[in-house]
């Protein structure tokens, strides 16, 4: 397979021109203007970010895409489906409320938003996944497959699953409903160490099943309530909770690319990454620690395995940040150096294994020309 392009710009720019209009110039350097838009739906695949969440991308991004689309007689619109466990995402009532507060409504982003799994989170399709071994069908949600074209807006920062969270994360695992989520999220239960538990009660705070109760000031879960979904790895600061299943993580990001490949097949997709607030976890917790990582700028690409490879290559390059949980680990006594700055950040996840069955898959190439695009 041919090197897929991926186009590249950093964050500077010139007086009298903001960081929009860069972001326009990159998306049509890149070729979305090649695009058939004209009196076609195009939805535009975002996070809206958890309330209390600060990381997440700034909706005069979505307004930005969404005016290209516009300008070529295209009907976008901003779409997400709601969330497996309890918060301010779970269905699309609240889930729209929470992007209000969070900025994102018809004025700030010149369109519309609409929930692709609906109420309830269980308005989806369930659309086969060619090539896949381990998901035979994807329960995508329903507005996500009813749209004729798909571009997604990925913020690109650290995971505490999956490494990171970039193109494939914000469609496969953000455009699954909550059955598809279900499906995802369903091989492997984590379990407590209780001689590192410290009892914090954090964990508990971040589960979204009621799963977490404490014996003796110690953490349980119980494993018939889990779904699974790790957000309590992802919280515990004492590294006192891991997955029971060694390859569960494995599992989870081949899942996220066969759930890509669902959404992505047969149709127009246009991909686009900000590696901006480059944050160790995921926008779908109430918080958001310091950046692992400086900003690196944007990307986009036709290809999604090119695209996230690209964002995964510039992370590994960049000297991580002192202050952050990145920094602190790597100061640890006796900590054993990834030299994978994802890893070194959240050393259960991985994410090479997700890129390597997205390319076996036919979705996409790990191998990319990078073009950088200046302002």
């Amino acid at each position: 397979m041919a090197k897929s392009k991926v186009y590249f710009t950093d964050f500077r720019t010139r007086i009298d021109y903001p960081l929009t209009k860069k972001l326009q110039k990159l998306c049509k350097a890149a070729g979305i203007d090649d695009i058939d838009m004209e009196g076609k739906f195009v939805a535009i695949k975002m996070h809206f970010g958890e309330l209390g969440n600060l990381a997440y991308l700034r909706p005069n991004y979505a307004k930005a895409v969404a005016d290209i689309v516009k300008e070529k007689g295209g009907m976008p619109f901003l779409t997400d489906c709601n969330t497996l466990y309890p918060g301010s995402r779970k269905n699309a009532l609240e889930h729209l409320d929470c992007a209000n507060i969070n900025g994102f409504n018809t004025i700030t982003t010149g369109c519309q938003i609409l929930i692709a799994d609906g109420l309830r989170g269980t308005d989806d399709v369930a659309v086969p996944v060619r090539n896949g071994e381990y998901c035979q069908e994807a329960y995508i949600g329903r507005a996500l497959m009813d749209a004729d074209i798909v571009i997604s807006l990925n913020h690109f920062k650290g995971h505490e699953c999956t490494g990171f969270g970039g193109a494939l994360k914000n469609l496969g695992m953000g455009g699954g409903s909550r059955a598809g989520k279900m499906q995802q999220h369903n091989y492997g239960k984590p379990c407590v160490d209780p001689e590192l538990c410290r009892g914090c009660r954090r964990c508990a705070k971040e589960c979204g099943s009621d799963a977490i109760s404490y014996v003796d000031g110690k953490a349980v879960i119980n494993e018939d309530i889990c779904k699974g979904c790790g957000r309590c790895i992802g919280a515990c600061a004492f590294d006192a909770i891991a997955n029971t299943n060694d390859n569960a993580n494995e599992v989870l990001v081949c899942k996220i690319a066969e759930y890509t490949q669902a959404i992505c097949d047969g149709r127009p997709t246009f991909h686009i990454s900000l590696v901006q607030d480059i944050s160790p976890n995921c926008d779908c917790h109430a918080e958001n620690d310091a950046p692992i990582l400086p900003d690196v700028g944007m990307f986009a690409s036709f290809d999604p395995v090119a695209l996230d490879m690209a964002c995964a290559d510039a992370c590994l390059e960049a000297t991580p940040i002192a202050n952050s949980q990145l920094g602190d680990n790597l100061r640890k006594p006796g900590w054993k150096l990834y030299k994978d700055n994802f890893m070194d950040s959240n050393p259960n996840i991985r994410w090479k294994e997700g890129l390597e069955h997205a390319e076996k898959i036919g979705l996409g190439t790990r191998d990319y020309e990078l073009i950088t695009v200046k302002a």
